[in-house]
């Protein structure tokens, strides 16, 4: 008899497992890091069954929305690198991917937000060969240098100040107002491919910072545990004289109040640049 009971309570919870593996999404760290570890999934084998995702659910790709079926999504990628933050304020993660496939690089900033144990919404920012400074080399060889490790406690910056210094270096690029943001030295950006240290302690994220460019339309997504924030934008608010208004993404670094690492994407077509300066030149990964 009890054998038989037994058996019957395992079988009961071999049953059950998908129902716990899916459960455990939620807005806790774990639970959104969950979620992180099932879109990555979904992404490498270009197959969402396996997402938990809700009723409703809103699927956009550079800024507008988009039909799941036909997204990027459901493209197979092999994935050489990725960045995640996580959101616990706002239920959202963001996370940065490099694929270097030859045949298909691409660089994507995938947005999630989850509502209690389901994904509600998958954004998806996507720059490849051909679109604004784009080279899959340089930014896996410059990403993967980089330290994002957990700060401690004591030293976190609050997510008000985390949001703060983003907006700040934003807004250097309308009023020009650059000795309001707080540069840290070193600070390095990396920009679709182009980077602009020299590895040296006086690197500077200022250089090549645009004015009388609105960016506008920002969202956050905010991790207090790694010092980062990422904002979804426009690159201008689409007028004749201020940017063309294409989706962007600026990711922030921040250590002690600083900037210390930038990384934008942005939807734009090299060829439909339509800006009065040039664009800095890459550097090499020699």
């Amino acid at each position: 008899m009890r054998r038989t009971t037994f058996g019957w309570i395992a079988f009961a919870g071999a049953l059950l497992a998908p129902a716990i593996a899916s459960a455990q999404i939620s807005c806790a760290r774990g639970g959104l890091q969950r979620a992180v570890d099932l879109y990555i999934a979904a992404q490498t084998k270009g197959d969402t069954s396996g997402l938990p995702l809700a009723k409703g659910l809103g699927y956009y790709e550079n800024a507008a929305p988009a039909d799941i079926d036909k997204g990027i999504i459901k493209k197979a990628l092999t994935i050489d690198h990725q960045r995640s933050l996580l959101d616990t304020a706002t239920c959202q993660t963001f996370t940065e991917v490099v694929v270097t496939d030859k045949a298909n690089p691409y660089v994507l900033g995938t947005r999630l937000r989850v509502n209690h144990d389901k994904i509600a919404e998958i954004e998806i920012l996507w720059t490849t060969t051909g679109y604004w400074l784009f080279n899959v080399d340089n930014y896996l060889k410059y990403s993967t240098e980089e330290k994002w490790d957990p700060i401690p406690a004591e030293k976190r910056d609050s997510r008000d100040a985390l949001v703060g210094a983003a907006n700040a270096y934003l807004d250097a690029f309308l009023e020009g107002k650059i000795d309001l943001v707080p540069w840290g030295f070193p600070c390095v950006r990396t920009e679709g491919g182009a980077y602009t240290g020299k590895g040296l302690p006086s690197d500077s994220c200022e250089v090549g910072v645009p004015s009388g460019v609105n960016i506008a339309n920002r969202r956050f997504v905010v991790d207090e545990v790694i010092g980062s924030v990422v904002a979804y934008c426009t690159f201008g608010a689409g007028g004749p004289n201020g940017g063309s208004g294409s989706p962007d993404t600026h990711l922030f670094r921040v250590e002690d109040g600083k900037l210390r690492y930038v990384h934008t994407l942005t939807h734009l077509l090299q060829s439909a640049f339509r800006g009065n300066a040039a664009p800095p030149p890459p550097r090499s990964t020699q």
